[in-house]
């Protein structure tokens, strides 16, 4: 077949198929199964992969630039995406549970509404990526760049986001009970009516973070960052939160109720 040709595996049954570096630019993989499959080093730049199955298929340093994963599945014990090139995919409603991402490049891709629970996302590109309503349940998410990214409603409980850079993200109505959050880059970033409770933010960076009814029970923000009383001011609730001594003196002075455990 030439190279240049477009290649039409709608429904094939690839499973375990040795695919290394395999050019399907622009491949037509449709409902296509591709279980165990390595696919490592493979060229799938704009190849449509909606509702394939990929379980436990090899995509490491995988050209996956502007492909469709729309509704693909990827779960049990998952894929792995270690170093793949995912800029621009559509992956939104994806099944994407336990999924190796450490250090792959999502940048800019579509993953709205899908199920990312426990995945391993450390050190991955998620700069201005759409993560609205997605599952980060429990997902690894250290010194991952989310700067811009979109986590609107997302839930992101149990997540592990130390050092992560959230710079300018839209956390608003997000779900970070329980998250680790320890040295995060949260500037200018909209956390307004997310959920904080229980969650570690010892050191994390607040500058010109907009904090309006967010939920900071019994968080830990001991040595945070450009954290000011008029931001605290507007939260839902500061009840049993760590906070640095002069601060919390402060608060407590100018607004006690914040310290009550809310209705």
């Amino acid at each position: 077949m030439d190279s240049t040709e477009k290649k039409n595996l709608r429904g094939a049954n690839l499973q375990g198929a040795n695919l290394v570096r395999a050019n399907l630019i622009e491949a037509n993989l449709q409902e296509a199964n591709l279980q165990e499959s390595n696919l490592q080093e493979a060229n799938l730049q704009e190849s449509d992969l909606r509702g394939a199955r990929l379980e436990k298929a090899n995509l490491i340093g995988a050209n996956l630039q502007g492909a469709d994963f729309s509704n693909a599945h990827l779960l049990d014990r998952g894929a792995n995406l270690r170093g793949a090139n995912l800029q621009g995919a559509n992956l939104q409603g994806s099944i994407l549970q336990l999924v190796n991402l450490q250090g792959s490049n999502l940048q800019n891709s579509n993953l709205q509404g899908s199920n990312i629970q426990i995945a391993n996302l450390q050190g991955a590109n998620l700069q201005g990526a759409n993560l609205q309503m997605v599952n980060l349940y429990g997902a690894d998410l250290q010194e991952t760049d989310l700067r811009g990214a979109d986590l609107q409603g997302a839930d992101l409980q149990e997540a592990d986001l130390h050092g992560s850079d959230l710079r300018g993200a839209n956390l608003q109505g997000s779900n970070f009970q329980g998250s680790n959050l320890q040295g995060a880059s949260l500037q200018g970033a909209d956390l307004q009516g997310s959920n904080l409770r229980e969650a570690n933010l010892q050191d994390a960076n607040f500058q010109e973070a907009n904090l309006q009814e967010t939920d900071l029970r019994w968080s830990n923000l001991h040595k945070a960052k450009n954290l000011s009383l008029d931001q605290l001011s507007k939260v839902k609730t500061l009840h049993g939160v760590k906070l640095d001594e002069e601060l919390l003196i402060s608060l407590k002075e100018k607004y006690l109720p914040l310290f009550k455990l809310p209705d």
